[in-house]
């Protein structure tokens, strides 16, 4: 098996850039030239208090001594070349091997085994090292079994947005024609509880096509939609204001914004994402006339955005469950929907790189009248903008 290389090991500093072989080269060499000059030092001297003359009994010493040191001189000898010999083969010799399949490992071939036998902490180290490598390795193997599984798996996911978008709207579309068209032909000869029933067909057949719709929009981001470029964010904000234009002069509601930056990300989503906040703050609204009101401000690099409105509120106990797919606070007649809104939202914000929470505030606010409450979500800036 082989994959990309690892990227190239960061260069050694300072006197750790000398190999460890050339180390121990200049140690001996300083060490054997620093005792052949001790030497050499010592049988000069011995030379010049011969010169002097002396008793037969201390040339006799002097000889001996001559003897000492060349006899030192040879063994000292020897153990440089048995310890050179032992650097070399058991230090030096082990770690350029492991290096060397390191190095192979390293250049992709993970299927490469780490051993080196000697000495004894070198073996230990490598059966680490290749574990680890074999860890890796299979880990690797079922991330790459599991990528094509969701390859597989997003496949059908594609046929299935296919299906829902033609296949399945075609019949509801149909369901719900043909039974208003039953009513208006044969409405004279209905009663009122085959009428209330007509209308409840009607009714699913349009909830049904909304949720399909939902659905659709779920599953594109991330996946169908285009690649996320420098984008202003206060025209997206303005298309999802012109967007949501009818239902805003309905209700009265007054929409107010901060000056709003540009960020990393896609419009098209980004619209959606403003468009769908706004939208649960009219319809989540209060007795009070409905206002709502875009704030930014920076929080390194990234931008930290909230809606704020002064609606019915949400229990701070339900922070996490509106972000779920399909999960209702109030019943459908009270408020309609689908309940995917602002897991749309979520899912829109962390395609983006960022995350959308529900602010807390103090913790006390209950829903009810007035309460409001406030989305905060983080979008990552744009890179021409100056870090506050």
């Amino acid at each position: 098996m082989s994959i990309h290389p690892l990227p190239p090991p960061k260069p050694a500093t300072g006197v750790g850039r000398l190999p460890m072989g050339r180390w121990f080269l200049a140690v001996g060499v300083v060490s054997a030239v620093v005792f052949v000059l001790g030497a050499t030092l010592i049988m000069k001297l011995v030379a010049d208090v011969r010169e002097r003359g002396l008793r037969p009994d201390v040339a006799v010493q002097l000889d001996r001594l001559n003897v000492a040191l060349v006899v030192l001189l040879a063994v000292m000898a020897v153990v440089g070349v048995g310890l050179l010999f032992i650097v070399r083969y058991a230090v030096l010799k082990p770690i350029a091997q492991l290096t060397d399949q390191v190095r192979t490992v390293a250049a992709g071939d993970f299927d490469h085994q780490l051993s080196v036998a000697r000495p004894a902490e070198l073996a230990e180290l490598s059966s680490h090292v290749d574990s680890m490598r074999a860890r890796i390795v299979s880990a690797w193997r079922r991330a790459e079994e599991q990528t094509d599984e969701l390859r597989r798996s997003n496949g059908e996911l594609e046929q299935f947005a296919y299906v829902a978008s033609h296949d399945l709207q075609e019949p509801l579309r149909k369901v719900a024609s043909f039974t208003q068209m039953l009513e208006q032909r044969y409405g004279d000869r209905l009663d009122d509880r085959a009428k209330e029933y007509i209308r409840y067909a009607v009714d699913g057949a349009k909830r049904m096509q909304l949720l399909i719709n939902d659905l659709l929009d779920f599953s594109r981001v991330g996946r169908v939609t285009g690649e996320r470029v420098v984008t202003d964010t206060d025209a997206a904000l303005t298309t999802a204001v012109d967007n949501l234009s009818a239902a805003i002069e309905d209700t009265g509601t007054v929409v107010t914004r901060d000056a709003m930056p540009k960020v990393v990300g896609n419009r098209g989503q980004l619209t959606q994402l403003f468009q769908n906040l706004i939208e649960n703050a009219v319809k989540f609204r209060s007795d009070l006339p409905p206002q709502v009101h875009i704030g930014v401000k920076r929080a390194g690099r990234m931008w930290e955005f909230s809606c704020s409105d002064n609606g019915i509120g949400v229990d701070a106990k339900y922070a996490d469950r509106i972000f779920l797919i399909f999960q209702r606070l109030h019943p459908r007649d009270v408020y309609p929907g689908t309940g995917i809104g602002l897991a749309l939202c979520r899912k829109i914000v962390e395609y983006h790189g960022g995350q959308l929470w529900l602010d807390g505030g103090d913790g006390e606010a209950k829903e009810g009248e007035g309460k409001g409450a406030t989305f905060r979500w983080t979008l990552p800036a744009a890179g021409d903008e100056d870090d506050d």
